[in-house]
């Protein structure tokens, strides 16, 4: 997709045992704290999508939110927030995705978008799919087109790519081999279970992010 980005890799932290004995962490923070690595990240997102129409930059809670607003503000559109459940005021469509054990609920207001938006979903990691098809589902559902899914770092092997198989998908860099016992997020904070959205679910039926 042009620019170089396997660079921002060396801004991936990598943390053995945690948050658990046995997981392998990735934390994202360093990447965002270095101007360079920030700047290129929000550019070279900008720089794909540039050509595209986008009328609003949909930003998946919570991570996918650092990188949605300054991706909107670059292209001239709006930013709409994608949360959980409970935490919107007034009226929201609500849609719930499957984790390995249960599920989890993404919401939007009812207003944020209208027919014939053209919406870019931005989410800081693509891993199984579950949470972006489910943000892609409720844009689509108030009459919006995703014109495309943009990420920081995309799981390779898990899946989410051939889930979204209909949308375009960019994603900085890829890790192309990666087990099921790695985690990728942002804050050193990540929950411990089964339906965290910072961890990558392990198993055969994972539908996590």
């Amino acid at each position: 997709m042009g620019a170089d980005a396997s660079w921002l890799k060396g801004h991936i932290r990598d943390v053995a045992d945690f948050p658990r004995p046995g997981i392998g962490f990735k934390d994202l923070t360093p990447l965002l704290a270095d101007a360079a690595a920030l700047r290129f990240s929000v550019d070279t997102l900008v720089d794909h999508f540039a050509a595209s129409q986008v009328d609003k930059v949909v930003g998946i809670e919570a991570r996918g939110f650092i990188m949605a607003a300054p991706v909107a503000y670059c292209l001239g559109a709006g930013f709409v927030p994608v949360r959980k459940a409970g935490k919107l005021p007034g009226r929201v469509e609500s849609r719930q995705y499957a984790l390995e054990y249960g599920s989890d609920c993404l919401e939007v207001h009812s207003d944020a978008l209208v027919p014939g938006d053209s919406v870019l979903v931005v989410d800081d990691v693509l891993a199984t799919g579950g949470t972006a098809a489910a943000a892609v589902a409720l844009v689509e559902r108030l009459g919006a087109q995703v014109v495309g899914l943009g990420v920081i770092a995309e799981l390779a092997g898990l899946g989410g790519r051939q889930r979204l198989a209909d949308h375009v998908v960019v994603s900085l860099i890829r890790y192309e081999s990666i087990d099921s016992q790695t985690v990728l997020a942002t804050a050193p904070t990540a929950p411990t279970g089964p339906t965290s959205s910072g961890a990558v679910p392990t198993g055969p039926t994972a539908a996590g992010r």
